[in-house]
């Protein structure tokens, strides 16, 4: 075990964090995979894990070398996460809904040596692998079976390599929303840290389960919901994906203590379900965790006055292993509209020309932390405009902080609409068109005009059932924004394009209309 030499204190890692739960509680609980049926505790995480590292050394594979999988959630995709960073090589998940060129282009960039995968992904993966210049091997498994590899194989020659909290431990492509897809680079230590200051935010104890509703290949399935019971103690309820269906019988049947989501759950939820008249426990649930993209004030109150359940609304970045910032536990101490207080890391404001403003000055976000990731892989350019020498990352991200320390963000710097020179906020427009009951996703984005340089679109899809004109919202918008704010074109979709974890993709849009 790595020990830090100047304190004699364990170095922590994915290994160590297993190894240390495991020899405490081996029998406690870690994963509940409701559609396999089956439990993993911490005793057999850490002899899998073991196991599971021989066997890539058996195939070759060697300390850095990157391991990917195509994979829903599930038993083997979360023994395969944490099983390829215990073993001291890199896990690198791929998005179930990349597109050929993005899969192709992923598979080649990140140097990966084997993928593991399903049946219903054999056709996508192995096009794309026959585009690949280096060898990869393809690895078809159960995500439902108890075991990947023969109990057969004799694996007792192959030891893992030592690792240490500064190596690589996740790579992970963020979905975009234009151009080709960025590698960030987290390691041992940022997961760890991620896990942290998630559990610290919560006040997460060995007698909290999460249920994880979003995907493996995401930064919030995987550090808020599959490392934090780890570092904490708790457990876990890995289901293959979400379901409005299933969503509360699965917080009933498992006992689940808190939940994470993003608003696009909240919104379906809200919309599509009711516990009125089900036999169902969920007394025991203390909150839910928003995260991802800005839940609107009016949806998040509309949701906990339904369900009685306390959301927290907070704020997390792929760069940052997941938090940021984080409301209160106590809902007298939260603030709509608000991702929170910094919680772990530490977060400040500059201008454009770097330097930091006071409180309730707009310019945009800074963090810094142990959470923050090392670099993008092979963009040794686009990391140092990132990330300055002293570890302050740019998140991309404008707002200001209250003088409560409470962070409200306004928009992305690629996002803001300037309209003849003035700023405009997409998501002030947004929230407005969230507050008209038939509308059940919004954003608004900049489009080229002669006049103004850029005006004002919003494409919006409507609840099941609901139905509204074009013209009734841009009413509504003039009523509440005025003229100058107000949208020259709405478009109705069917759907708005979204990420991997439901955040709506705003810079897609005009492509999706057609604008180009």
């Amino acid at each position: 075990m790595p020990i830090n030499e100047d304190d004699g204190t364990m170095i922590p890692t994915i290994r160590t964090i297993i190894d240390e739960k495991a020899k405490q509680e081996p029998n406690k609980v870690y994963l509940v995979a409701p559609d396999a049926r089956l439990e993993l505790t911490y005793g057999q995480l850490r002899d899998d894990s073991f196991n599971f590292g021989q066997h890539l050394m058996k195939l070759g594979l060697h300390k850095g070398d990157k391991v990917s999988f195509m994979l829903g959630n599930g038993y083997q995709t979360t023994k395969i996460f944490l099983g390829t960073m215990y073993a001291g090589l890199v896990i690198s998940p791929i998005n179930l809904m990349s597109q050929p060129s993005q899969l192709e282009y992923v598979l080649d960039h990140s140097d990966t040596k084997l993928v593991f995968f399903t049946e219903d992904q054999k056709e996508k993966l192995e096009t794309a692998a026959s585009k690949i210049k280096q060898g990869l091997e393809l690895i078809q498994i159960d995500n439902d079976a108890e075991t990947i590899f023969s109990a057969d194989d004799d694996i007792s020659g192959y030891s893992l390599p030592e690792i240490t909290e500064g190596d690589d431990a996740l790579l992970l492509y963020t979905s975009g929303t234009t151009g080709l897809p960025k590698g960030v680079v987290l390691s041992h230590k940022n997961m760890i840290a991620g896990g942290e200051y998630t559990a610290l935010a919560h006040g997460l104890t060995t007698e909290d389960r999460a249920l994880c509703s979003l995907p493996l290949y995401h930064i919030n399935g995987e550090v808020v919901t599959a490392v934090t019971p780890l570092v904490s103690g708790g457990s876990v309820v890995m289901p293959h994906a979400f379901s409005v269906s299933n969503f509360w019988e699965l917080i009933s049947e498992y006992a689940c203590t808190w939940f994470s989501v993003v608003p696009t759950i909240i919104s379906y939820l809200l919309n599509a379900t009711d516990l009125e008249g089900k036999d169902l426990n969920v007394d025991q649930l203390r909150f839910g965790r928003s995260a991802s993209s800005a839940l609107p004030p009016s949806l998040h109150k509309a949701f906990e006055k339904k369900f009685r359940v306390s959301i927290v609304e907070t704020m997390g970045l792929t760069e940052t292993a997941a938090p940021v910032f984080s409301n209160p536990m106590d809902p007298s101490k939260r603030k709509y509209g608000s991702p929170g207080q910094a919680v772990g890391n530490i977060a400040k404001i500059i201008d454009a020309e770097g330097n930091e403003l006071p409180r309730g000055m707009p310019g945009e976000i800074m963090i810094k932390g142990d959470n923050v990731m090392k670099g993008y892989y092979k963009a040794p350019d686009i990391t140092a405009k990132t990330l300055e020498w002293d570890g302050w990352l740019h998140t991309g991200d404008l707002g200001y902080i209250d003088e409560d320390g409470f962070a409200f963000v306004t928009g992305r710097l690629k996002e803001l609409i300037i309209k003849g020179g003035e700023n405009i906020a997409p998501r002030e427009i947004d929230e407005v068109l969230y507050k008209h009951p038939a509308v059940l996703d919004a954003a608004a984005v900049g489009i080229p005009d002669d006049n103004y340089g850029q005006e004002i679109m919003a494409c919006v899809a409507l609840k099941p059932g609901f139905t509204a004109t074009e013209e009734e919202l841009r009413n509504h918008c003039f009523e509440h924004l005025g003229k100058f704010k107000t949208p020259r074109r709405i478009k109705l979709l069917d759907e708005l394009p979204k990420g991997p974890s439901g955040k709506i993709q705003r810079l897609k849009l005009p492509e999706v209309v057609n604008l180009g």
